[in-house]
């Protein structure tokens, strides 16, 4: 090789350990300085919310004694009422082939009242003059007055059909009376509408719904994964929908023992005393939440969740502690409650380590870095 082109060999050589320190200088990081947080002790509450709306503690549903037409509704929906007070009036529409049945009971039987009325004249005669016993006396008069009896009962039921009222019950039952105190909050029939007495068979048709308003509860449902951390007599806020800003305390009273399957999930409906306010009018069925606490712990000693970390392999939450300039340890926690927000930390670290607070450098470091 001729010292020409071991010169030239020479060159390449430290131009390539010039090249490499270059790029290695230019791809160098500094070691980054990390913030810190120290832990702290703080009151966590962990919250569940339930979804419902607010109903009438009372609410009762107003149906026909008897079958007929509305003839007249004398109040509005969400007319305040009193027990008694009369809402609308029922027209008979009688069954014809009923009426007529009715009707021929009433002729027949005045036929057989005609027939024991002579028959007991005549007895009575003949007892009087002492031809019979009395026993044989007092057997015709008992049939005597068992028929008429008979044509009274059917005379009644001839009226009821015919008008829906018998002499002295008056138009008692052509007549909707409200059964309590209260706002009428429906009246789902108007003049006209055919309803249905209620009966063994048939529920009946609703002509009004009455409710209590100024006794509310709220009705709503949680998930199976929380519910057995409920306690009746718990007290709780209700949120409404239409009352922003509002949060009216409740106390919960009910929490159902069988659950139903929703989506997939199983949830179990509760139920809340609400205390309303006198400010506010509360109307049924207004869409509202319960804010529920779970779990409360004063003074804990609580990290933000923020600076979790969790193991790949083991799945172990850890932090990572400062233990000089630029070198941090790995703590594994044993957490407790948390609210989302912050964590309770039961063991791993103490209120003086410092903890990483992960991908955010100090800003000495960032604008060193820029440069």
């Amino acid at each position: 090789m001729s010292k020409r082109s071991k010169i030239i060999l020479i060159i390449i050589a430290i131009g390539f350990i010039a090249a490499l320190i270059w790029f290695g200088k230019k791809n160098k990081k500094s070691i980054l300085e990390y913030e810190t947080e120290t832990p702290f002790k703080t009151t966590i509450v962990k919250k569940t919310v339930a979804t419902g709306k607010v109903i009438p503690l009372e609410e009762i549903e107003i149906k026909p004694q008897i079958t007929g037409i509305i003839d007249k509704v004398v109040l509005l929906e969400g007319s305040k009422v009193k027990k008694g007070d009369l809402i609308a009036t029922v027209r008979v529409v009688p069954n014809e082939q009923s009426l007529i049945s009715a009707k021929g009971r009433v002729d027949n039987l005045k036929l057989r009242v005609n027939n024991a009325e002579i028959s007991y004249n005549r007895t009575k005669n003949l007892f009087e003059k002492g031809v019979i016993a009395r026993a044989e006396y007092e057997g015709v008069e008992l049939t005597y007055n068992q028929a008429k009896q008979d044509l009274k009962n059917a005379q009644n039921d001839y009226l009821i059909i015919k008008k829906g009222s018998a002499g002295s019950a008056g138009t008692a039952n052509t007549n909707i009376l409200a059964q309590m105190s209260g706002t009428i909050l429906e009246i789902p029939v108007k003049e006209g509408d055919q309803v249905i007495q209620s009966n063994n068979f048939n529920a009946g048709t609703t002509i009004a719904s009455i409710a209590d308003m100024s006794k509310m509860i709220f009705e709503g449902k949680v998930d199976e994964s929380e519910v057995g951390k409920l306690v009746k007599g718990t007290n709780i806020e209700v949120s409404i929908g239409a009352i922003e800003g509002k949060k009216f305390p409740a106390k919960l009273n009910f929490i159902a023992p069988k659950g139903t399957e929703e989506g997939g999930a199983v949830q179990f409906k509760i139920k809340a005393d609400v205390s309303l306010d006198d400010k506010f009018f509360i109307r049924a069925g207004y869409s509202a939440n319960a804010d529920i606490v779970l779990v409360k712990k004063d003074s804990v000693l609580s990290i933000k969740e923020a600076l979790l970390r969790f193991d790949k392999k083991t799945e172990e939450p850890y932090v990572e502690v400062k233990t000089g300039d630029g070198t941090y340890e790995k703590k594994t926690l044993k957490l407790g409650t948390s609210d989302g927000v912050n964590v309770e930390v039961l063991e791993g670290v103490t209120e003086d380590d410092e903890i990483k607070i992960w991908n955010k450098a100090s800003k000495d470091e960032e604008k060193k870095n820029d440069n």
